[in-house]
């Protein structure tokens, strides 16, 4: 067969391309491994009894806005690494503007209390555990997240294992919300950050052997 002749062959399979592969690809990862970590977070943990109650306080719905936020830029971020020759850019530094806002908060919440009893609002009372359980409950999502990640094109892989891991970590933090009994800003600018960050360094460490292609 000629060199002409088997171009020709291999291009008449060829079809337009899918626009929305990538997002559809990114959002069934997503819907399966939140449903992991919803369904882990329920078996493993519960549901706290007065979570009704405290969803309708503000400081609930800014517990939520740290992980919700990561997740986003998280997603942001894993959607322009899995194309081929494309950079995290400034994206990156973005993930900044939420870590300074609950530090920010964190810091006011520390000066405005007593000195007894600031070691209380950095540890709580799940400081031994929180940031193990949300990598625990990261686990369906990292392994959904890096599954759609191996099917698209990425070549930084290091830079998008770890937009994949911090995706994860973010989006399990807001399906362990339901259960952890933390309400103290201080508590979440350690522990919840810590628990989003075991996953995101997981991911930078494996990208590189897991996603080559």
């Amino acid at each position: 067969m000629k060199t002409d002749e088997l171009i020709d062959l291999l291009a008449s399979g060829e079809g337009p391309v899918d626009r929305h592969a990538l997002a559809r690809r990114l959002a069934q990862a997503l819907l399966g491994g939140l449903l992991g970590a919803l369904l882990l977070t329920v078996a493993l943990y519960g549901v706290r009894s007065d979570l009704a109650e405290v969803a309708r306080t503000p400081v609930f719905w800014a517990k939520l806005a740290l992980p919700g936020s990561l997740a986003l830029l998280g997603l942001w971020l894993t959607q322009r690494l899995a194309r081929p020759g494309v950079k995290g850019g400034a994206v990156w530094g973005l993930l900044g503007v939420p870590l300074l806002l609950v530090w920010l908060g964190a810091a006011i919440s520390l000066a405005g209390a007593p000195v007894e009893a600031r070691a209380e609002l950095v540890f709580g009372r799940t400081w031994r555990t929180c940031a193990l359980n949300i990598t625990l409950l990261s686990a369906p999502l990292f392994v959904a997240v890096f599954w759609a990640l191996r099917g698209l094109a990425p070549t930084r892989l290091r830079q998008a294992g770890a937009a994949g891991g911090l995706l994860a970590g973010a989006t399990a933090t807001l399906a362990y919300c339901l259960h952890c009994p933390e309400m103290e800003v201080p508590f979440w600018g350690v522990w919840y950050l810590l628990g989003m960050l075991l996953p995101t360094a997981l991911g930078a460490a494996l990208g590189p052997r897991l996603l080559r292609w």
